[in-house]
C-alpha cells in the first residue's frame, strides 16, 4: 500500500499533541536552533544550498540561491518575510503547519534568519485565517518566554524577534513584491523587477528575503540531519518531501505529504480514485492559476519518454515535464460530472475579481475573458466567442509586470486547447444554461 512520507506532519496530525510549546519541545523541538547557532552563518547557508530545497510556494526556485542573491554589504539592515498568504484556490497546506505545529515554522524561521544576518521577521499572513493569526502569536509568545526568539536567543548574542503581520486578503498578495507593499501599507501593486529584486531592495528599500511556510519548516530538518541527507529524499532536483493538497472529485480529499509518487499512486491509493460511477477527466496540477491536464492524453516524462497519465511523477520536473507546473502543490480534480466551460468561468471570475488592476492588460483583459464565459454559461455564447477567447487569453501572459496576467492565459488556453470541443458545442447550441458564479459577478 502506498504510504506517505511525514518529515513536516510528522506530528501534526497526533491525537496528543498541541500546538504548544511543551509538545514540541518534548519532541526534539528547537534543537535544530540551538545547534545552528553553533555553527556561522554562511556555512548553515551552504548547507542549505546542498539540501537541493526548493521554495514551496509556486515558483520552486532554489532557496539557497535565493538566500545567496541577498545584499549583504549595503549597510542596510535584512528582514526576513513568512509568507503565509496561501491565497491560491485549491491550496491548504500552509494552515495546517501555522496550526498544527507553530513552532516548527517559528524554528525555521529563526535559522533562516540567523544564517542570513536577519534583524527582524514578519509572518505575513491574511485575514481569512484568523485562527491561524493567533495561534502563531501565542507560539512566538511562548518562543519569547524561553529565549528562542527576540534578544540574545540561547545565549548566543544574537537577537531577532519575530512580529505578525496580517493582511486583508487579496490573492495578489502572494506574490512577493506585492506582499512588500502591502506590509509598507500601500496598494499591493507588485514592483518591478529589476530593480525591485527584493533581495536588494524589499522591505523598508532593504534587503529582505521572502519565503513559503513550508519551505522554512525544512531549514530546521535540513539543519539537524544535513544538507547531504536531506538531498537523498526525494530525486534529483526535487529534493525533500512535498505536502499536496487534493480536493475536488475523489473520495478521500485531503493533504498528503509525499516523497516521489506517481499520479496513480496519490489519486488512487491515497485518495480512493473517482466518485462511485464517475470517471476522472482531468487534474489542475498546482492551485487554479495551473494549466490542467486531461486525463487520456498522452505525456512525456522530464527523460523525454512517453508515459500515461497514472506514471506522471508527482515533483516539480515531473509536473513541469507533463505540460503544467506543480505551483503551489493544489491539485484539484475533475471528473466527467463537470462542466468545464462552467469550471473555467469560476476560475476566471475569482481571478478577474482579484486583479490588482495595476496592469491595463490583466485589469481590462481578465474583465472582458469573464464576460464572454459568463456569456458562454448563460446561454449567449456565439460561435467565434471560442476562438476570440483563446486570443484574448494570448495577450495578456507575459504583458503584465508580474506573473498574474498567467493566471488568465494559462487556464483559458489549456481549458479550450484540452476541451475545445465542449467549448464549441457549447458555444453553438447555447444549451448550457446554468447561471455561473462567473454571471453573477458581472454588472448587469
Amino acid at each position: 500500500m502506498t504510504a506517505e512520507r511525514k518529515i513536516l506532519l510528522r506530528h501534526a496530525d497526533e491525537p496528543y499533541y498541541s500546538p504548544g510549546i511543551s509538545s514540541y519541545l518534548a519532541y526534539g523541538g528547537y534543537e535544530g536552533l540551538k545547534k545552528a547557532l553553533k555553527r556561522k552563518p554562511e556555512d548553515l547557508r551552504q548547507e542549505v544550498l546542498r539540501s537541493g530545497l526548493r521554495g514551496r510556494g509556486g515558483a520552486g526556485f532554489s532557496c539557497g540561491l535565493k538566500w545567496s542573491l541577498v545584499e549583504r554589504k549595503s549597510g542596510k539592515p535584512i528582514y526576513l518575510i513568512c509568507n503565509c498568504d496561501e491565497s491560491e484556490p485549491g491550496t491548504f497546506k500552509d494552515r495546517q503547519l501555522a496550526h498544527k505545529d507553530p513552532h516548527q515554522v517559528i524554528e525555521g524561521m529563526m535559522i533562516a534568519a540567523y544564517a542570513n544576518d536577519v534583524v527582524q521577521a514578519f509572518i505575513y499572513i491574511r485575514e481569512e485565517m484568523p485562527l491561524g493569526a493567533k495561534i502563531l502569536q501565542r507560539a512566538i509568545e511562548e518562543a519569547r518566554a524561553m529565549g528562542f526568539v527576540g534578544g540574545d536567543i540561547c545565549h548566543s548574542g544574537y537577537s531577532c524577534d519575530i512580529v505578525v503581520h496580517r493582511g486583508a486578503g487579496a490573492y495578489i498578495c502572494g506574490e512577493e513584491t506585492g506582499l512588500i507593499e502591502s506590509m509598507e501599507g500601500k496598494r499591493p501593486y507588485p514592483r518591478i523587477k529589476p530593480p525591485y529584486f527584493p533581495a536588494v531592495l524589499g522591505l523598508y528599500q532593504c534587503p529582505t528575503i521572502v519565503n513559503n511556510v513550508e519551505t522554512l519548516c525544512n531549514i530546521a530538518h535540513i539543519v539537524r540531519m544535513g544538507g547531504e541527507a536531506y538531498a537523498e529524499i526525494g530525486r534529483h532536483g526535487n529534493t525533500g518531501t512535498r505536502i499536496w493538497c487534493v480536493s475536488g472529485k475523489v473520495r478521500n480529499p485531503g493533504y498528503f505529504e509525499l516523497e516521489t509518487l506517481t499520479m496513480r499512486e496519490l489519486l488512487y491509493d491515497l485518495c480512493g480514485g473517482p466518485l462511485p460511477g464517475r470517471k476522472l477527466v482531468g487534474i489542475i496540477p498546482g492551485g487554479a492559476s495551473m494549466k490542467i491536464l486531461k486525463v487520456d492524453d498522452n505525456f512525456r516524462n522530464r527523460d523525454g519518454r512517453a508515459i500515461t497519465f497514472d506514471d506522471i511523477i508527482i515533483d516539480f520536473d515531473g509536473i513541469q515535464a507533463a505540460g503544467s507546473m506543480s505551483g503551489s502543490a493544489g491539485m484539484i480534480v475533475l471528473d466527467d460530472s463537470v462542466n468545464i466551460v462552467e469550471a473555467l468561468a469560476n476560475i476566471i471570475a475569482f481571478f478577474a475579481h482579484e486583479t490588482c488592476g495595476q496592469c491595463t492588460p490583466c485589469r481590462e483583459g481578465s474583465y472582458w475573458a469573464r464576460k464572454i464565459l459568463a456569456r458562454m454559461c448563460s446561454g449567449g455564447a456565439r460561435e467565434e466567442d471560442v476562438a476570440l477567447l483563446y486570443d484574448l487569453a494570448g495577450n495578456i501572459g507575459g504583458r503584465t509586470v508580474c506573473p498574474m496576467g498567467y493566471s488568465i492565459t494559462w487556464p483559458v488556453q489549456s481549458y479550450i486547447g484540452k476541451f475545445r470541443d465542449q467549448f464549441e458545442a457549447n458555444a453553438k447550441s447555447n444549451t448550457c444554461g446554468v447561471e455561473s458564479f462567473a454571471e453573477r459577478l458581472i454588472e448587469k
